[in-house]
């Protein structure tokens, strides 16, 4: 009898120790399918594109795929040892922005040849790992110009940008096409404020526009919609929609959703698939990486007319019938 309890008794402990391990091996589990993620930039968390960037991968580190850590206000000239201690340190993917330092962010990546990599680029895709991004929203923004040209009564349009590269240039042209599509009489001054985050040079450029006649402003960086907003002008958006903050003066917003190429990317990092690819047109409408704002407390002051015509030509953007056209060149002042 004893030999039988005692031999029972064991049975019932390995059951519990089973059970235990049972319990506990999803939480194991889970914790070990967690992709370690890091990301750099070089400007605060708030600046609009860096914004959805983080935004993105927050909603995966909410969801609980991934361990995120992240690095602002990077500056350029330490921006290559900010990746090579992420990489030591054992992260699976690697994202960021590496307009102004491409050599070096390429020469981690060969460095670390089974690390992920993807990075804001104007340059082409590195194998095997140096995946390249860029917010191609051109789409939204060719139908935030045309609500702008329905929207100017002076025909003048002043616009603020960064600086004069290509994810800048773009979106500064597919605006222009679209504004002269609802208004062929508008003029538009151009400046570039060689910042990506510097909201009191945009403003003093925005009221050097508006001394000149110009009426509605593109916003493409922080600091233009505060000066529209102080002269009672209006102001289209550019990335992130900022309409609850000026909602007389924003009049609608081209938007970026980095969630499609964020969530690739995860995917095929876990996968094992994750390969040298250029990830621009997942910013894409169709692929809900980019829309139009909704007007919300402009529904009724956009002409009814440029409204219908907004809604005609968003429809055909993502039926494939119309394609917005992506030049990458400077684009030059029209205002005599």
């Amino acid at each position: 009898m004893t030999t039988r309890r005692l031999f029972t008794g064991r049975l019932f402990c390995t059951s519990l120790a089973l059970s235990a391990a049972m319990a506990m091996a999803p939480s194991l589990a889970t914790a070990q399918s967690k992709l370690k993620v890091a990301a750099i930039y070089t400007v605060p968390f708030e600046q609009q594109w860096v914004s959805r960037i983080h935004k993105a991968l927050k909603a995966a580190e909410a969801r609980g795929e991934i361990e995120y850590k992240a690095s602002e206000n990077v500056s350029n000239a330490d921006y290559e040892r900010v990746m090579r201690e992420y990489a030591t340190g054992g992260n699976q993917l690697i994202v960021g922005e590496a307009f102004a330092v491409e050599a070096a962010a390429r020469k981690v990546a060969k460095d670390f040849p089974k690390t992920s990599f993807l990075l804001g680029s104007s340059g082409k895709p590195q194998a095997p790992n140096f995946s390249v991004f860029d917010n191609y929203i051109q789409e939204p923004a060719y139908l935030s110009g045309m609500i702008a040209g329905g929207m100017t009564k002076t025909n003048k349009i002043g616009m603020v940008g960064g600086f004069p590269i290509p994810e800048v240039n773009r979106l500064m042209h597919a605006f222009m096409a679209g504004a002269k599509e609802t208004n062929p009489k508008v003029e538009f001054t151009i400046t570039f404020i060689n910042s990506w985050f510097d909201p009191p040079k945009a403003k003093e450029a925005t009221f050097a526009m508006i001394d000149k006649g110009a009426d509605v402003l593109y916003a493409e960086r922080f600091g233009v919609s505060d000066a529209a907003k102080e002269k009672g002008k209006l102001a289209i958006g550019n990335v992130i929609n900022t309409q609850d903050k000026y909602p007389d003066t924003v009049v609608a917003s081209a938007i970026w959703h980095m969630e499609p190429s964020i969530d690739r990317a995860l995917k095929l990092v876990k996968e094992g698939k994750f390969t040298a690819e250029d990830y621009g047109p997942y910013s894409m409408m169709k692929h809900k990486g980019s829309e139009l704002a909704p007007l919300g407390t402009f529904e009724k002051k956009v002409p009814a007319d440029i409204v219908a015509k907004v809604k005609a030509k968003e429809a055909d953007i993502l039926a494939g019938k119309f394609t917005v056209k992506v030049d990458d060149n400077q684009p030059k002042s029209t205002a005599k």
